[in-house]
């Protein structure tokens, strides 16, 4: 209570109370700080096994009882890595911890358009499990190639089982290398990736093929192989992982905010400007399609959209972007894909719309040779695996991926000859008594 002396109050008896104050304010920072914290990295979030939608068939359980990773629990790193931003910026700005170095050797495909397709080979480091001679024909995602991180360590992962790995590098995505024609690479040009694809199958005729797409270049394969079923022959099998399936829904979905998709839309877009400009003198001048106007625009571009518009439809001659995202989509192709076909997306990537998932799941509902495995955290392409802060130096992707490919290559090892890849026109001994 306070008191007056010679016209002076004394406080002395209040002042106690306002440290008291001043903690409850602190206490309710910290809580609301910790709050943030626990939502942002999705602290409580529960860690479990793929949901994975198949047909029940005599290949799919092999496959699945030979590939244990595509039931177990996945389990990300502890403190963040149920985050699927930080998942997919850790991908984006490291790649992965303890990145190998493999050494390959560079190959240069000329077209028929004037363009020279690149992409680097990789010898396996031993033989194959199954005594066979395998080939991983491998396509990285956009404006990516095979000196990024997370490539070379699937590639290192893949050649110790006993893989050889092709690698294409995007048209325009390596730095050092020029265009010799004015086109770059799209969202779903299948060009480059038959070109080396043909000259894989020239060069080591009695391989097998499978082929990895990753993101963007899960469209590629995906299409690649749905375009001609002649694509498929000598493929045992096609993994795809983090791809979006359908440009023009996606396109909706890259300008909503929820997830910051928005933001790294634009992101995305810096990116392809620093591609794009960089080969300025390439795909800008008299003898190509693009013009000065364009340059303006793609200068002043906030977003994929408007770069595909302006840039990216009129290397192939497409009327509109509607067109454009209909013709380079692999979701008009995926159908015809009748080797097996393993799908892998996230269900926390900010990149890929749940929406969009609609389409891999009734495609895996449909068709007996389709697996789609679903995580519930990984973010795009980060798939990392830890205890509690560092991550493993390989990831579930890379292992998933491998895994798979083990258990094909065991598959068609047990076949009889008649069965195997490649030789589907030679009848086995019942049919030619029937």
């Amino acid at each position: 209570m306070a008191t007056q002396d010679s016209g002076y109050y004394d406080y002395t008896i209040v002042a106690p109370e306002m440290p008291a104050m001043f903690d409850g304010m602190k206490l309710a920072a910290v809580a609301t700080v910790l709050y943030v914290i626990v939502r942002c990295l999705n602290l409580k979030s529960p860690t479990a096994a793929p949901d994975v939608t198949y047909q029940d068939t005599p290949l799919n359980r092999f496959l699945l009882k030979s590939c244990p990773i595509l039931t177990k629990e996945y389990i990300p790193p502890l403190l963040w890595g149920k985050s699927g931003h930080l998942q997919t910026a850790l991908y984006g700005k490291m790649g992965r911890v303890s990145c190998p170095h493999p050494i390959g050797l560079r190959k240069y495909l000329p077209m028929q358009d004037g363009a020279t397709a690149t992409f680097d080979l990789f010898e396996p480091m031993g033989d194959h499990r199954t005594g066979d001679d395998v080939t991983m024909v491998i396509c990285p995602g956009i404006g990516n190639h095979s000196e990024k991180h997370y490539i070379r360590t699937f590639v290192g992962h893949s050649q110790k089982e006993g893989y050889r790995c092709a690698v294409l590098n995007h048209l325009g995505a390596l730095p050092n290398i020029e265009l010799t024609s004015p086109r770059m690479f799209t969202y779903g040009c299948t060009w480059e990736f038959a070109s080396m694809v043909g000259y894989i199958k020239k060069m080591f005729p009695h391989t097998h093929l499978i082929v990895v797409g990753f993101s963007l270049g899960g469209n590629i394969v995906c299409k690649f192989l749905g375009e001609n079923r002649t694509n498929q022959e000598r493929v045992l099998c096609c993994v795809s992982v983090c791809q979006g399936y359908s440009a023009l829904r996606a396109q909706e979905t890259f300008l909503q905010w929820d997830q910051c998709r928005r933001f790294y839309n634009f992101l995305m877009a810096d990116n392809m400007k620093k591609i794009i400009l960089s080969h300025r003198g390439s795909l800008f001048g008299s003898a190509t399609k693009m013009e000065d106007a364009d340059l303006s625009r793609l200068y002043t571009a906030t977003s994929l959209m408007q770069i595909d518009e302006t840039i990216m439809r009129k290397f192939h001659g497409h009327n509109s972007l509607k067109e454009y995202y209909e013709k380079e989509s692999c979701v008009h192709y995926i159908h015809n894909v009748d080797v097996p076909l393993l799908l892998v997306n996230s269900a926390d990537d900010p990149l890929v719309h749940g929406s969009l998932l609609t389409i891999p799941r009734t495609l895996a509902e449909k068709k007996q040779n389709v697996i789609f495995a679903l995580t519930l955290h990984g973010g795009h392409l980060g798939f990392f695996e830890g205890a509690v802060l560092v991550p493993q130096p390989l990831t579930w992707m890379d292992k998933v991926i491998v895994g798979y490919a083990n258990a094909m290559c065991q598959w068609e090892k047990q076949k009889p000859p008649c069965q195997k890849s490649g030789n589907l026109n030679t009848p086995c001994p019942e049919e030619k008594a029937a």
